[in-house]
């Protein structure tokens, strides 16, 4: 239910019938956030300085975060409203003229090579873009004049090798286009280094590792075709338009059908950020989902937030998840970061009468049957399921880079109801969705680099050396790259809720080994059970994980933490345990429904051969695994 301070329109169940949500819910959410944020502006509107926890850039810069990711939606709002929200325009045209006048008081930092400017550089260009005649025409000379200035300290800097260099790319477009100063080499520096990215199915790695995440949509996407609306460049907009529409193919499995995405990789305090790929593949032609299932998904998703405190009663986004949870953020992460979320009101650049808007709502896989979907260039595997309509993302594929790992890309499995044990007494102990040796000293090794072996169908492999890096945190940055000197292959197969795991383990010899499965997370500690080889952990609303032992395994437990996950304070991690590495197989189990562990231990059964694993699901249909 959405929070009655939330002022929202009524929900129209004819246009929506499963969201209720229509542009003008879009419309009102924006103004909502906009106006939420007015208290903490400087005099000028130059900075909007956010009380919470301060970036490592300082208060500064979180103001000028907190101007440039609000102009954002600010520009979008205005733009889609064809400039009829003039109180928006002036105030941000203020902040304009204030944040570039040194004299001010509160002048915005010059750019300086990898600076977080840079990134707030590139929402103000593309927000002036988009509201150019209701702005940008209407500024004063001397104001276009020191915004051209401003912006132009771009030029000539060096950014990081990520999707960073798109920043550079979409505002020294934006200056080119008014005359001001850029070098064409920088501009297309950062197209040509994303083709060294671009993988296949759709997706590209942000960066140089295999950073597997929803940067890959809100940024490596967003971005180029962004700026094929200011350079007119069709042959590109034809290249960016057919990737977006294959990657929008897999990823709108990403989403429970609750709206809940998949609570993976880094900067998840940006949210319903998610869904502007979303809105993207409408505004550009690019993509398979038809308007009704468009606005259906992202309308979910916005909603999804809406309906558990998103934003908060005080109208603004918090660094977390649903509540404030710092450890799901990062050390770059500032009061004013989650208004990266503004780029979900992309969809208000779409007139009112775009289908995307005017159809009804339509029905996505998940609501209608249970979905698999392999996207063999990642190693990333989902499986979701109509009944409970949770979605569960199989990694194996994306690591974030070699030791140390990180809680957000290296388990074996995420969810739409679930997140890792994040904060750093938990990441130590190394319990949820992954399997570690401990050595004598009782420490667990860590995944290390991932190396895809395959993925296609339901199932998916690679293979990781195992590290012994100690945290999520500061220990884990300084980490120790040694090993256990042992090898781990993982083959994943999986049919409807479950997930049977084969984990050959080569080396390690004196290791004994544990295998978590999804921590379960809420307000109450969460209810738990163990048997003959398995462990399961229940919330009061029947959210279930489990584990079940199938080959190899000895005993099974279930482990406990508190404030270590953004899905609440107490979390219960069902584990496996056995005394010496070797082939292990265990079933995995994350369901809404009633889950009978001895049962299902009895119904899956595994054939261990000499040169396979067979492993039969009730029903009959069997996956074979080879060995070695």
């Amino acid at each position: 239910m959405i929070p009655p301070y939330l002022p929202l329109p009524p929900s129209d169940r004819v246009l929506s019938p499963r969201t209720g949500w229509t542009r003008a819910h879009w419309e009102t959410l924006a103004d909502h956030l906009l106006e939420a944020v007015t208290p903490y502006a400087s005099p000028g509107q130059a900075q909007i300085r956010l009380p919470g926890r301060a970036s490592w850039s300082g208060v500064a810069l979180d103001g000028l975060e907190g101007f440039a990711r609000t102009f954002l939606a600010a520009a979008f709002r205005i733009a889609g409203a064809g400039g009829d929200v003039p109180h928006l325009a002036e105030r941000y045209a203020r902040g304009l003229a204030a944040g570039t006048d040194p004299s001010s008081g509160e002048s915005w930092p010059v750019l300086t090579d990898c600076s977080q400017q840079m990134v707030e550089a590139a929402s103000i260009a593309i927000g002036l873009h988009e509201t150019r005649p209701w702005l940008w025409d209407r500024l004063d000379d001397g104001v276009r004049e020191r915004v051209v200035e401003w912006l132009g300290g771009f030029v000539g800097k060096r950014t990081w090798d990520n999707n960073w260099m798109l920043f550079q790319t979409v505002t020294e477009e934006f200056l080119k286009s008014v005359g001001g100063p850029y070098e064409q080499r920088e501009i297309e520096r950062g197209l040509e280094r994303i083709e060294d990215w671009y993988v296949g199915d759709g997706w590209y790695t942000d960066g140089g590792s295999r950073n597997f995440d929803y940067y890959c949509g809100w940024a490596l996407h967003l971005y180029p075709l962004l700026w094929t609306r200011m350079s007119g460049d069709a042959e590109r907009a034809a290249l960016y338009a057919g990737r977006l529409r294959e990657f929008l193919g897999t990823y709108q499995h990403f989403f429970g059908s609750d709206g809940a995405p998949v609570h993976q990789g880094r900067s998840l305090t940006y949210r319903f950020a998610a869904v502007a790929p979303v809105w993207l593949g409408a505004l550009a032609d690019a993509t398979p989902l038809t308007p009704g299932q468009t606005r259906k998904l992202a309308s979910s998703v916005v909603r999804h937030f809406a309906e558990r405190g998103v934003p908060s009663r005080d109208g603004l986004l918090s660094l977390g998840w649903y509540e404030p949870f710092l450890p799901a953020t990062q050390a770059y992460s500032g009061p004013a970061s989650p208004y990266w979320a503004s780029k979900a009101f992309i969809g208000l650049l779409l007139p009112p009468d775009h289908p995307a808007w005017t159809e009804r709502e339509q029905s996505l896989p998940i609501d209608e049957h249970d979905v698999t979907a392999a996207i063999p260039a990642t190693g990333l595997l989902l499986h979701g399921t109509r009944h409970d309509g949770i979605v569960r993302l199989i990694n194996h594929g994306s690591d974030h880079g070699a030791p140390p790992d990180d809680p957000h890309y290296a388990k074996l499995a995420y969810s739409t109801r679930t997140g890792p044990e994040a904060a750093e007494h938990a990441w130590a102990r190394a319990l949820d969705n992954h399997l570690a040796l401990i050595g004598p000293d009782g420490v667990p090794s860590r995944r290390a680099a991932v190396r895809p072996l395959s993925c296609h169908d339901a199932t998916a492999s690679s293979s990781s050396e195992t590290g012994t890096g100690t945290g999520a945190g500061a220990a884990a940055e300084a980490g120790d790259e040694a090993g256990t000197g042992a090898v781990i292959t993982t083959t994943s197969a999986v049919r409807g809720p479950w997930e049977v795991r084969v984990h050959e383990i080569t080396g390690g010899a004196g290791s004994t080994v544990r295998e978590g499965g999804y921590a379960l997370s809420d307000a109450d500690p969460p209810a738990s059970a163990t048997g003959d080889g398995w462990a399961l952990a229940r919330r009061a609303d029947g959210l279930t994980s489990a584990v079940i032992g199938l080959y190899g395994w000895a005993r099974a437990s279930v482990s406990r933490e508190v404030e270590s996950n953004a899905f609440g304070p107490h979390s219960a991690v069902p584990c496996l345990h056995s005394d010496a590495p070797g082939l292990h197989v265990s079933l995995v189990v994350l369901s809404g429904d009633e889950v009978h562990p001895g049962a299902l231990r009895d119904a899956v059964t595994v054939d261990v051969s000499g040169d396979a694993v067979v492993v039969t699901f009730p029903g009959g249909t069997s996956a074979t695994v080879a060995r070695g």
